[in-house]
């Protein structure tokens, strides 16, 4: 299949959950055969024209200088030159800002979206954008001929909203297996001696709500905290919360850092209450983080009884005040890592996308609507 991946910022990752998506599954696509082309924006770092075997394509983003309108620009130069292209299939990660050209896309490709999360229920919203959000969402909808979910909720939430099935495809995970003890040195913590978080800093990521618990809470430990926190969010909780132990390390993509962090991390809070499954959620289990979730249907259906959950910060407080052992939920542990290697696997998520494009491209092409 000739497959195009538009709505993200581009490969490599240098920005979030969709990217971490494409990043992983591109290679593999073209790994089994499949030509594959991903949109990088042209504010990117990475200038080459490919990568790992995926031809990269620059859209023209404005977003550096117009701001949030920009992203729209950016999806319509990515759709417009998307019809010269001649795609057998098109995967739309995330439909925000790329919804609103749905009739622009191309008439001969068939067109499978990513749903991502309940994007209008994200507290950072106005009223009239969270209205928006909720058009687009149905545009989105709409103007797909396949859909993808990446959780339980939100296959359930669009086949009671739309009446409209969808395939369930999580993001992925590896196994972390090489644990080096002198990463945590290098980030000025010492082994199991601290707690982290890594989230965008937005409100319904249950941020503040972590920082109060933590900060009411008798531990000594240091809490970190990983994640662009420059925004006007980000930087009225590091105003309001940042100590000798409350430590704002801003992004890191440095995977493998990453990873050796989650490890010798004490406790890992995972406060994400609005998407789907999320890629930093399955990237703590395949770390064999202990980890502690905020309390709703995304996170439970993927961490079902191994993790720790809280409403709120009299949860996390009386949680670490009892001073809990990370060795003593080895049980946890061993649990979650099952779960990626059998469900979340990168090796298995690319193999239900490429069996979800391959029967997508059958049905529309049997049906003669494309």
């Amino acid at each position: 299949m000739k497959i195009g991946i538009l709505g993200t910022r581009g490969i490599p990752n240098q920005h979030g959950g969709f990217e971490q998506f494409a990043e992983f599954v591109a290679p593999a696509l073209v790994a089994r055969g499949h030509a594959v082309w991903v949109y990088n924006s042209s504010l990117h770092p990475f200038t080459a024209d490919s990568w790992k075997g995926v031809t990269l394509i620059r859209g023209k983003d404005f977003e550096d200088k117009i701001g949030t309108a920009g992203q729209f620009l950016y999806d319509l130069n990515c759709i417009l030159d998307a019809r010269k292209r001649n795609f057998d299939v098109i995967l739309q990660l995330g439909y925000t800002s790329s919804s609103v050209w749905s009739r622009l896309m191309p008439r001969d490709a068939v067109i499978v979206t990513n749903m991502d999360g309940l994007e209008w229920k994200r507290s950072k919203y106005s009223r009239p954008v969270q209205l928006f959000l909720k058009k687009a969402e149905k545009w989105a909808v709409t103007g797909s001929d396949r859909l993808i979910a990446d959780s339980k909720g939100i296959q359930d939430y669009l086949a009671g909203k739309y009446q409209k099935p969808s395939t369930f495809i999580a993001y992925g995970a590896t196994i972390f297996t090489e644990p080096d003890a002198t990463v945590p040195g290098s980030y000025g913590l010492s082994a199991y001696g601290y707690d982290m978080l890594i989230a965008r800093m937005e409100p319904e990521n249950n941020i503040e709500t972590i920082l109060k618990g933590h900060q009411a809470s008798r531990s000594d430990r240091k809490l970190i905290l990983i994640g662009n926190h420059k925004n006007k969010f980000g930087s009225l909780m590091k105003e309001r919360y940042a100590d000798h132990r409350t430590l704002f390390l801003g992004p890191i993509y440095d995977l493998p850092a990453l990873n050796n962090l989650r490890h010798f991390s004490r406790l890992y809070f995972h406060g994400h209450s609005v998407g789907g499954t999320n890629p930093s959620l399955l990237e703590a289990m395949a770390s064999q983080a202990l980890i502690m979730a905020h309390d709703n249907i995304f996170n439970r259906s993927v961490l079902e009884e191994d993790a720790f959950y809280f409403s709120g910060p009299a949860d996390i407080s009386s949680f670490l005040d009892r001073q809990p052992d990370k060795g003593q939920y080895q049980r946890f542990l061993v649990n979650n890592n099952e779960k990626i290697r059998d469900c979340y696997s990168w090796e298995h998520i690319t193999g239900l996308l490429d069996d979800c494009l391959r029967e997508a491209l059958r049905q529309e092409g049997s049906e003669g609507t494309k």
